[in-house]
C-alpha cells in the first residue's frame, strides 16, 4: 500500500514525542514516523509504482505550497483500523482538505476513512488506555503552523519514502 504524505517539521514531531509520555502503555510513533496522511494511493497497478506517482503528480498539479496548523489534541477511541485508541495532533489546513478531495477524484476514497470521513492529523501515538487518551485530548498547546512544500510517496509495506514531488507541482 502506498499513500501521499505530508512531511511535518521537527518541532510538531518533537510536540508529539513529548505528549506520547503522558500515555503509558501506548505505542508511540517513533523518531521520523511522524507524517500527515493525505491520501492512500492503493497497492499500484501489478507492483508499478511509477505509475501511481504519475497519477498522483497529474492531480496534484496546480498545487501551490499550502499552509497547515496543528493546534490541539484528540483521539479515536475505536478507529476504523489497528490498535486503539489513537491519540493524535488535530490539524487546520482548508488548502488540505481541498486537495484531499482532488486526490479522492483521482484515486477512489477509502470507506470509513477519506473523502468526507477525513479528519486530518499527525498520530501521537496507538493503544494504551482510553481513560489515558481522554485525559491527553483537549490538551491546549501552543499550535504550530508551518508551509507544505513537499509531498512524500510512502511505501507502508517497507516503512520508506519512494518519491517527494515539490509544491508547486
Amino acid at each position: 500500500m502506498y499513500s501521499l504524505n505530508v512531511p511535518v517539521p521537527t518541532a510538531v514531531a518533537r510536540l508529539a514525542g513529548e505528549l506520547a509520555r503522558e500515555l503509558p502503555g501506548a505505542r508511540a510513533r517513533a523518531r521520523g514516523e511522524h507524517s500527515l496522511l493525505l491520501k492512500r494511493l492503493g497497492p499500484g497497478d501489478g507492483g508499478a509504482i511509477d505509475h501511481l506517482v504519475e497519477r498522483a503528480r497529474t492531480a496534484i498539479a496546480g498545487t501551490e505550497p499550502f499552509a497547515v496548523r496543528v493546534d490541539g489534541v484528540d483521539y479515536f477511541a475505536e478507529p476504523e483500523t489497528g490498535t486503539g485508541p489513537v491519540v493524535y495532533l488535530t490539524v487546520e489546513s482548508p488548502p488540505l482538505v481541498a486537495l484531499h478531495r482532488r486526490l479522492c477524484d483521482a484515486f477512489d476514497p477509502v470507506a470509513h476513512l477519506e473523502g468526507e470521513a477525513y479528519v486530518p492529523h499527525v498520530t501521537i501515538a496507538r493503544g494504551g488506555e482510553v481513560a489515558a487518551a481522554e485525559r491527553l485530548a483537549g490538551r491546549s498547546i501552543e499550535p504550530r503552523s508551518f508551509e507544505v512544500t513537499e509531498l512524500v510517496v510512502w511505501d507502508a509495506e517497507r516503512s520508506l519514502p519512494t518519491t517527494r514531488l515539490s509544491l508547486p507541482a
